[in-house]
Order: structure tokens, then sequence, then C-alpha cells
């Protein structure tokens, strides 16, 4: 029996929910609205979506979207179930941009769903073998960025964008003598006049050399080269060509396309960025979860990913975050496991119950104003999240080991309370 790739959905319709299920494997396979000429039975047997299994969760339920389908409003009155619906993999040939268009297309535009998501999927080695995956991982990450075990600590350049590619790397030589791992771009960075991205490149590439020379460690930088496919392979190249060990994405503005051209053209770490995930998952009932985004993207051949953070300060529950972070760090075919990168609104203080949530130490973690914005100053940022990773893995409470760590405890007593303002709406 021929190969298919197996799709996990949420679904919600004021219809009958095994007919609404229909109605998407069919669109996303060979269905229009009404049968046509040429739409033989031989072809609907072979090329056809088909529902493989269907499990009501829920009758009875207002609609979560809106609908044009006559006679139905707020008032009607829905069903909810996980469908498996599958595809053969004929017809997608190795080609991502297909992959992204059949799973995640015009489902979501059909009048007869008031809510459709895709919860995970499950791709055939016939399938993901042929695509490379990540050429780093998490191996390859440690190896390059010197840091063999515990959390890559890292930071933002922050202010996100005004600074002249001088003063970035100024900022690069104090936090690499002050120990940091690791430094990335902000996502909204990429070539702006006031910094230029080959500038930017020239003036923080010998930093990182001298830090190299110096701490025998280099500092790993991710470079933001998001453009389309053939400037990104160019800016790739300066980056790799000035002895840099690792390039940034924004993957949602990129695309499925120019990644994997990246990734067939890259002899660096892929850092992906999922500016734009909110929109794609905030909602319950609509878009994608992270375990189906992150397979998609290690397909496409990342090392690297964002998954917010524990106590963060976006939307996402600490549990989602969890979820995400293991989904990054378990099997996922021949493909190697990649990184999480840990950002939102982190200072150090979430350090123990990450490390006792994923059960790993194995990410990368990223505060920009926990580090820049340290009431010492950004050196001291970087000793205060290193302490709480510290006292995080040796099982002692954080206070405690505050006592003797005083980074750490200017890190307690300014960002626990500035996050305890946050909280009450008074900070």
């Amino acid at each position: 029996m021929p190969d298919r790739i197996r799709c996990t959905y949420l679904l919600e319709s004021p219809i009958d929910i095994g007919r609404a299920a229909e109605l998407l494997a069919s669109e996303q396979s060979i269905g229009s609205f009404t049968r046509v000429a040429g739409e033989t039975d031989e072809i609907i047997e072979r090329f056809c979506g088909r529902v493989d299994e269907l499990r009501v969760v829920a009758e009875d339920t207002p609609p979560s979207l809106t609908t044009s389908l006559p006679g139905i409003d707020e008032r009607s009155r829905c069903s909810r179930a996980i469908a498996t619906i599958s595809f053969p993999v004929e017809n997608f040939g190795p080609n991502l941009p297909s992959l992204f268009a059949i799973l995640l297309g015009n489902l979501f535009e059909l009048q007869e769903l008031t809510g459709v998501r895709l919860e995970d999927v499950d791709i055939p080695a016939s399938f993901a073998d042929r695509f490379p995956g990540p050429a780093f991982g998490i191996s390859g990450t440690r190896r390059l960025s010197g840091v063999v075990s515990g959390p890559i600590i890292g930071t933002i350049v922050k202010p996100k964008l005004g600074l002249e590619p001088a003063a970035i790397a100024d900022l690069v030589q104090m936090l690499g003598d002050a120990g940091i791992h690791f430094i990335k771009d902000d996502e909204c960075m990429t070539d702006p006049p006031s910094a230029p991205f080959s500038k930017r490149v020239e003036a923080i590439a010998p930093v990182l050399d001298r830090l190299a020379d110096r701490h025998g460690r280099k500092v790993m930088y991710a470079f933001n080269i998001s453009d389309d496919g053939d400037r990104m392979c160019r800016n790739h190249d300066l980056v790799a060509n000035s002895g840099g060990t690792c390039v940034m994405v924004s993957l949602n503005a990129c695309g499925p396309a120019a990644i994997a051209q990246l990734r067939r053209h890259a002899s660096l770490p892929i850092h992906a960025h999922r500016a734009g995930w909110g929109m794609l998952t905030r909602h319950p009932a609509l878009g994608l979860s992270f375990t189906a985004y992150q397979k998609l993207w290690r397909l496409a051949g990342i090392d690297q990913i964002h998954i917010g953070g524990i106590q963060g300060k976006f939307s996402e529950v600490d549990a989602t975050v969890t979820q995400s972070a293991r989904a990054c760090l378990g099997p996922f075919g021949d493909h190697a496991p990649i990184m999480p990168v840990i950002s939102s609104g982190q200072w150090g203080g979430q350090a123990p119950v990450t490390f006792k949530a994923f059960g790993s130490d194995d990410v990368i973690y990223l505060a920009g104003g926990g580090i820049l914005g340290h009431p010492l100053g950004p050196a001291a940022g970087v000793r205060a999240i290193s302490e709480a990773w510290e006292a995080a893995r040796l099982g002692i409470d954080l206070v405690d080991y505050a006592r003797s760590h005083e980074p750490l405890a200017s890190s307690i007593g300014f960002f626990g309370n500035l996050r305890q303002m946050r909280a009450t709406g008074n900070g």
C-alpha cells in the first residue's frame, strides 16, 4: 500500500462532523465543489485524501469562528472532533511548498468549518528522507559554541534598532568578556540604513575573533540574514567567509522554499525565529500546534528554533512551552533533534522551573532585558543568568544560592519585583 502523510486535525463544524472531515480531505487533494470531467473513480481512489479516524470530543457548542454558510450564526450549535486525515505521498513530490499548501491551505477557508487546527503530522520516511533536515542540531551547536554541557546562555542586541555597527561591536566585546555564549540580532534587524548587514558583519567579526583568542571559545553570533533566497545565501557566505558560526532567519517571513534553499547551500547552523507565530496559533480553534510546526521546519533543515519561555511575557502557558521544548528534543525519523531557544521576558528566575519542566538543559537561554537591563550592568546580568542555572542544575533554592552570589541576588530583587508589578498591571 502506498505511503501516506497522516495529519491530526481538530475540527469544528455546524454540519455533520464526519461530512466536514470528508470535505477537508477532498478539498486538499482532488476535490472541487462538484465532480468534474476526468475525475474518475481510479483518480479518486489513488489521489484523494482519506478520513482514517474520527473521534467526537464535544457537541452542542457555539461556533468558534464566523462563517458564510447560509443559516449559521452565533446562535448555531456545532460539534468538534479529532480527525486523522491522510494524503498519499505521491500527491506532494519532494516539495515543501506543496506540503505546506496541502496541510495548511484552503482548508482554513472552508465555510463548513468553524474551527480547524493542525495538531500533529506523521510523515513517513519515504517523504522525510527526501530532505536533509538539520545539519548541526544540538550536537553541532554545542561544538561550534564551545559549550559542551549546560544551557547555552545568550542575549539579543538591544535596542533592537538604532545602534550603529560600531556600537553593536562594542556591546559584543563587553558581553563576550563577561562570558556570554551566544548573541543574536533581533528579528527586526535585517539590513537597515543605520546598520547595514555587510557593515555589521565587518564590525562584529573581528571582535568575535579577538574574543576567541582571549578566552579560547568563539561566541556564537546569529546574524539575521533574512531576505529572499538568493540574497540569504549571499549573506550566509559573507558571514561564513568572515569566520562566523551561525546565521538567523525569520521563518514565516522567508517561507519554506527560501529556507530549504538556504539549507542546501549553508555551511553554518540555521537559527530560526518564528516571528508571527501568534497569528498562527493563538486562537485555540485555528492554525496549528508547535508540535506540527517544528516538524515542518525540521524537514526544511533548521538547527535551532524559538519556543517562547516559561513565565515569560508572551501568551503561551508554561505547559505549552514545555511541550514545544520536548517536541524539539524528541525524535523525528532520522532527522536530528533541534535546539530549543528560550526567550520572552527571561532573567534567570525561571531557570529552576524550566530545568525541571524540560528535563534537559539542551537549550539556548536568551535574556535580552534580563542581561542588558541588569541593575549592576550587562556583565553582571550574564553572571546572574549563569548563577541561576547553576542553582537549578544543583537543585539548590534560588534565594539560598543568591545569598553568596551578588549578581543573582540583584536580579531577584529587581526583576522579581518588576515581574510582580507587570502581573498586577502596575509595571
